[in-house]
Parts: C-alpha cells; sequence; structure tokens
C-alpha cells in the first residue's frame, strides 16, 4: 500500500483526468486536482443558460453520449449506473441526407453499442469522481508552470499569478492545453510544461491536430414532430454534421424540447479563419448560431421559432489523431510525469477513460516502489 502522504497533482478534470484521479486516491495515493474552469467535465461538462421567461435551461454541449466497449471502461460504467450516475440512452438514432433531404434509418438492433450519458447531466461522473476521498479539487484555479526540481527529485506547480501551488511527487497533465504549442496562439502564453523538460514526449505532442466544432444549443416550448429521431448524422451538409434531442435523455427535464446540433469541422475552420483562435465575440456566436439554425430550418423538417439558441465554440476539443495507441498515455518514468486524454487513445469519452486509467497505472506501479 502507498502512504497518503504522497502527493500526485492532476491537471484538468475531464473525463480523462477524473478517471485517473479517482483510480489514484483509490491507490493510497493523495491526488490534488487542478482545474482552470468553474467545473468538472471537460467536454463532458454541461451548459446551464437562462430563457427570456426566467426558465433554467440545461444543455450537454459537448459529447451527446458514450460507448462501453473495453472491457475496463465496462466494469466502471456499472459501477457508475449502480450510484445512478449514468444510465443507458435507449432512443433510436438515424442520419439525414441533405441531398435527397430524407431520413435514413441506419440502425439495426443488436448491431448498436449502448449509449450511456450522464445523469442528470455528462458532467455527472466528473463531478462525483472529483469528490472521492483522497481527491482535493481545486476550480478555477490555472496552472502557469510546472517545474521540474532536480535536487529534490520532485515537481512545483506555479499558478498563472505566481502562487506557489505544492509540490508533488508525480503529475498527470490531463489537458492538452498544459502541453499544446497552440496553446500559445489562443492565449499569447507559453504552455505550462516546458517541452524540453520531456524530449522523448515532445515528439508525439508536437502538434496533436484536432477538429474545431461550432455547437448550437436550442430550445423549443413544443417537440419538433416532424423528426422522426432522437439523434441524427447530417450527411452532404457544409454547416451540420450532428443533431441530438437533449431533454429525451434519462433523467433530463422535460418543460422544454432542447436540442444540440454540431457544425461540420469544415465549417466550424471557415470562422475561424476569418475570426482567429481567441475567445470568439459575440457578435461571431450569434452570427454561427443563425446560420446553423437556418441550416436546420432548410432541411424541410417544419422547425418552429425556438425561444432560446446560443452557439459555443469547441476551438480544439475533439482529437483528430491518436498518438499512443498502444501504451494509451504518454509517460516519463524518471520525472513520474503521465499525458493522458481521448488523443492518446481515440477521439472519444472511451478513449479517454482508458487513457486515465492507464496513466494512473503508470503512477501507481512507480510510486509503490519508492
Amino acid at each position: 500500500m502507498i502512504m497518503n502522504s504522497t502527493k500526485v497533482a492532476v491537471v484538468g478534470s475531464g473525463i480523462s483526468g477524473a478517471v485517473c484521479a479517482s483510480n489514484l486516491a483509490r491507490n493510497g495515493i493523495s491526488v490534488t486536482l487542478f482545474e482552470s474552469t468553474r467545473g468538472p467535465g471537460g467536454r463532458m461538462s454541461q451548459r446551464r443558460e437562462v430563457a427570456e421567461d426566467g426558465k433554467e435551461l440545461l444543455f450537454d454541449h459537448g459529447a451527446p453520449f458514450f460507448n462501453a466497449n473495453n472491457t475496463e471502461v465496462r466494469g466502471l460504467v456499472h459501477e457508475w449506473e449502480a450510484k445512478g450516475l449514468v444510465a443507458c440512452w435507449r432512443e433510436k438514432f438515424g442520419c439525414f441526407d441533405r441531398v435527397s433531404n430524407k431520413f435514413v434509418d441506419l440502425e439495426q438492433e443488436g448491431l448498436i453499442s449502448k449509449r450511456y450519458v450522464g445523469i442528470p447531466g455528462m458532467n455527472s461522473v466528473c463531478r462525483a469522481l472529483c469528490h472521492e476521498p483522497g481527491v482535493e479539487s481545486k476550480f478555477g484555479v490555472s496552472v502557469g508552470r510546472l517545474e521540474w526540481l532536480e535536487d529534490e527529485n520532485l515537481w512545483s506547480l506555479i499558478g498563472l499569478d505566481g502562487q506557489n501551488l505544492g509540490q508533488f511527487k508525480g503529475v498527470v497533465a490531463a489537458d492538452k492545453n498544459v502541453v499544446s504549442p497552440r496553446f500559445t496562439s489562443v492565449t499569447g502564453r507559453p504552455p505550462p510544461l516546458d517541452l524540453s523538460l520531456v524530449t522523448e514526449l515532445a515528439v508525439k505532442l508536437n502538434d496533436i491536430p484536432v477538429r474545431p466544432c461550432f455547437a448550437l444549443m436550442i430550445a423549443f416550448a413544443e417537440p419538433l414532430s416532424s423528426i422522426p429521431f432522437k439523434g441524427f448524422s447530417i450527411k452532404n451538409s457544409e454547416v451540420l454534421s450532428w443533431a441530438h434531442c437533449d431533454s429525451s435523455k434519462p433523467g433530463r427535464s422535460t418543460s422544454s424540447e432542447r436540442w444540440v446540433l454540431h457544425s461540420t469541422m469544415e465549417y466550424a475552420q471557415t470562422i475561424i479563419a476569418q475570426t482567429g483562435l481567441q475567445k470568439p465575440s459575440n457578435a461571431t456566436l450569434t452570427k454561427v448560431a443563425e446560420e446553423l439554425f437556418q441550416e436546420l430550418q432548410s432541411m424541410g423538417l417544419n422547425i418552429s421559432q425556438p425561444l432560446f439558441k446560443k452557439a459555443h465554440r469547441w476551438g480544439a476539443a475533439f482529437p483528430a489523431t491518436s498518438i499512443a495507441r498502444e501504451e494509451k498515455c504518454l509517460w516519463d518514468k524518471n520525472k513520474r510525469l503521465a499525458i493522458c486524454g481521448d488523443f492518446c487513445v481515440s477521439p472519444d469519452v472511451e478513449g479517454a477513460i482508458v487513457s486515465g486509467i492507464a496513466a494512473a497505472s503508470k503512477l501507481t506501479d512507480v510510486l509503490s516502489c519508492l
């Protein structure tokens, strides 16, 4: 058993970091988790919006659902299901073809993996894991720098405004912003981890290609009865790639019908080319919301006017490659640094979970020998 005085920092509270933190804590390691935003979840976060009439609207505006085909992941999901954190989303999904302007029923019974969603929102799992015994979570705390102290054989974490965030035996970077050169073009600051400290890993991390995407959150007073599916992909559209009815998920409020649409990567790239990588302005987001909604309206589905519509940009959330398919995470044994996330295994929630499990396992093994 590892002593509880062994401290590890996990940076990033998406599902990969949250699973990693939980697994480390269960092995007796004291974990401090740092998250720059107000709450956990990353792409599994939930957006809270308010309609004009003051009614609260909740949207899963990132990952709509996840699968559990991997054995280890399935074990975790069954545990989460027993705790009421996730449930199976048993709706029928289809595909809409923009050329024929018709729906195609894609799904044959028995061929489709179960789709799981968090209850009451996609962030439920991350939230629960971040508050497990042995995990101390610090939200709204940005790590500005990760320094390796050669003499002490420890990592020192420094906040954005220079404050000392503590010293740790090991570090898990579960947010690719910690290591991505793209971070600089968005913020103007160097990424928190100086890649010259980990030259072996730097080669793989040099530039992880990503697929940007805009999400549109819309709410209607009445159900959209002309749409026969609760989730559908869209082909042959230059603008939209996906749509799902968020309020059809188990454990959701049905006081309004809420949908989330995802743009195509090409559409998002065009907008980013015009406006840059910095945080999009309200004017840009309003224009995007209008264009995405117009595309939905032009499908001939008799869509009523929504009571709420708002766009969100996922600038670099969806990785377009897998950089550690075999090892499932990047690992520097001498400095006890693990880098995990969906970009290591496969660009989805399940890939992120697998990578988080692998990172925790590497650290647990090496720390138990110290």
